[in-house]
């Protein structure tokens, strides 16, 4: 388990905040919204290019969390799930010289 996961999980334990995977997913896609709405903010709605603003790292911590909560709840070792992923990546890249759904077309 990744220390960010086994962290969350700890925090959870201790402040007894364990809930169900469905409300950590819920939680995630929320926390995606406000990383969305401080892109938005720093670009201002796409009229210039993107500066950070004061509160996007906050809420990457947030998703973050809610990420590594979601994992626990459902069992998945995120560190695990990770080295898997690139594995596929890399794979997709020796075959197709592409990663799928990470490229622009």
């Amino acid at each position: 388990m990744s220390n960010w996961q086994t962290k969350a999980a700890q925090f959870s334990q201790n402040h007894n905040l364990s809930h169900p995977p469905s409300v950590y997913a819920l939680d995630l896609m929320s926390e995606l919204g406000e990383v969305a709405k401080e892109i938005l903010l720093g670009t201002d709605y796409g009229k210039r290019p993107f500066s950070p603003t004061p509160k996007l790292s906050g809420e990457l911590g947030d998703v973050l969390y809610s990420l590594c909560q979601l994992a626990t709840a459902a069992g998945v070792d995120l560190d695990e799930a990770f080295t898997v992923t690139l594995q596929k990546y890399e794979q997709r890249w020796q075959e197709k010289q592409h990663f799928g759904s990470m490229n622009a077309e």
